[in-house]
């Protein structure tokens, strides 16, 4: 009984609540699967997590460039921009001389060619003139002539009657009338 009586010690010993019903092989499968756990861990860590980590970095530089060349873009914009709003200011400036000096060429070619009109008017003056004179001139030679005609008809009027110098002082200013004094005195 001795050999049943430990049996039983035994196995009302085992039969006793432990604590945390530790064992040896309880405490050998827990350290197998923290071991198993943690070798997982480091092949899934090798095998997913850094090659995430090396595409999440990868995206952060990405991101990070991008963001520096779109700042570089933008000062660049900016500097371009204030270019060419300086560009646009001279233009206006050189739009301004170029109207100015337009201007001043139309002033000069407007003064040369009332100059050049009034040297026409004058030379057209000064022709009118001169065939004033020649019409002058002429007018005078066909007084002149008409003189000679009326002056030979008086001295054959004067022949043919023989008369005294009473009567041919009348006949000259009897033709003198008839020539009329505007002619006679021009």
């Amino acid at each position: 009984m001795s050999t049943l009586a430990t049996q039983m010690v035994l196995a009302s010993a085992e039969m006793e609540p432990r604590l945390f019903d530790l064992d040896l092989q309880l405490i050998a499968d827990s350290v197998l699967m923290i071991i198993a756990v943690f070798t997982l861990f480091l092949i899934a860590s090798h095998l997913l997590f850094n090659p995430v980590r090396d595409m999440m970095q990868n995206r952060q530089n990405r991101i990070k460039s991008e963001l520096e060349n779109a700042a570089a873009d933008m000062e660049n914009a900016r500097a371009l921009k204030e270019e060419y709003e300086a560009k646009l200011k001279d233009i206006d400036k050189e739009a301004e001389a170029i109207l100015g000096e337009a201007r001043k060429k139309a002033l000069a070619n407007e003064s040369k060619i009332v100059a050049d009109a009034k040297e026409e008017a004058a030379r057209i003056i000064e022709r009118a003139g001169v065939e004033a004179e020649l019409e002058k001139s002429k007018a005078v030679d066909e007084v002149k002539r008409e003189m000679v005609v009326l002056a030979s008809l008086m001295a054959g009027k004067v022949v043919n009657a023989a008369i005294d110098t009473t009567v041919q002082d009348s006949l000259i200013e009897e033709t003198l009338k008839e020539i009329g004094e505007g002619t006679w005195l021009s």
